[in-house]
């Protein structure tokens, strides 16, 4: 039985390391982005560390910047070429506000045409020229964090790399599990996680360009633009990709196009929609299968914690409770000794 001082030291040790770690948390939760980033490519890149170390005897260093260089090229420069891409149409609005009032009084005149419905009033331009810059100052802040992030991510991930099966092993120790479940743990992490971090981007890629593609075919306006929205479209649970071909057709029907704004109506929902639905039966034998719901309620949770990287995170911390409920069910519950 242990004594009092034992206790004493364990407990005290205990308060030090919560005190310490709810401290250097809220601290570090503006480089959150670029730690949960860096933990996903990980994920994504540890078996060709493996190859690369363990089979073709690489120095772990010189893998690792290999590696490194191929996240940059395949993951955060596309993410980056987007990104600008939109930065630099919200700024091309920033410093001349004309480009966007000329449409939207353009669009309110249609509206008024058809409907005789009056959205051009003074105060609405007023609230709408006193806000374009807010969004100019959201969106430079948002790049400078973005940038920070970048930088803490590539920083992180090097040295994971370097040390990934070691820090793996630690990982697995300290895990309240035996040796067996603590694996078949960091398994369901590692599918969970490259079913979030590459099914998602990829489903939003592919209806982004069937989008586009849609956009070609009826002569939407800016189609390249409206696609690349469309991609990020696809992360909002519910309404998804609706929330840009729709109204982009209600626009076109506004203009007089009636036939093309029908036909893009038609292809939104029986072709854009159902991309979705054809990608995740292609991916679901080699990834996790994640019930919809999941995926649903994990982006809310993910984009209201994380932000934007919390579209991978939402889902696998709820993915993560909902296994661990089961596994106590399993295992203290129904008393089995070998649970899933």
């Amino acid at each position: 039985m242990p004594s009092i001082r034992e206790k004493y030291g364990r407990y005290s040790l205990f308060v030090l390391i919560a005190l310490l770690g709810v401290t250097i948390f809220i601290k570090i939760v503006p480089f959150l982005g670029g730690l949960l980033g860096a933990v996903t490519i990980y994920i994504l890149l540890r078996r060709q560390m493996g190859l690369l170390t363990e089979r073709r005897g690489w120095r772990r260093s010189l893998a690792a910047s290999v590696l490194l260089a191929e996240a940059v090229i395949c993951f955060l420069i596309p993410v980056s070429l987007i990104g600008w891409m939109i930065v630099v149409k919200i700024q091309g609005i920033v410093i001349d506000p004309r480009s966007l009032l000329v449409p939207v009084k353009h669009l309110a005149e249609l509206i008024e045409e058809r409907t005789g419905y009056e959205l051009w009033s003074e105060a609405n331009v007023r609230w709408l020229v006193g806000y374009i810059p807010r969004v100019g100052q959201w969106v430079v802040a948002g790049m400078a964090d973005f940038a920070v992030n970048l930088v803490v991510l590539l920083f992180v991930l090097y040295f994971m790399l370097i040390g990934g099966r070691r820090m793996e092993e630690y990982c697995s120790a300290m895990m309240p599990f035996d040796r067996r479940v603590s694996r078949n743990v960091l398994h369901e992490i590692h599918l969970i996680v490259r079913s979030n971090a590459i099914g998602i981007p990829l489903l939003a890629v592919i209806q982004g360009f069937v989008a586009y593609g849609g956009y070609l075919i009826f002569g939407a306006p800016s189609p390249l633009f409206w696609g690349v929205l469309t991609c990020f479209a696809t992360i909002i649970p519910i309404v998804g990709t609706a929330l840009i071909w729709l109204p982009l057709a209600g626009y076109m029907a506004l203009t007089g196009a009636w036939a093309p704004a029908v036909g893009l109506v038609l292809y939104g929902t029986l072709v854009v929609t159902h991309v979705d639905n054809v990608v995740r039966f292609l991916m679901q034998k080699r990834m996790a299968h994640t019930h919809p719901l999941i995926t649903i309620f994990g982006v809310f949770i993910g984009l209201s914690l994380f932000g934007f990287i919390g579209v991978i995170f939402g889902p696998l911390l709820l993915a993560m409770f909902v296994y661990f409920v089961n596994l106590f069910k399993c295992k203290y519950l129904d008393g089995n000794r070998v649970c899933p």
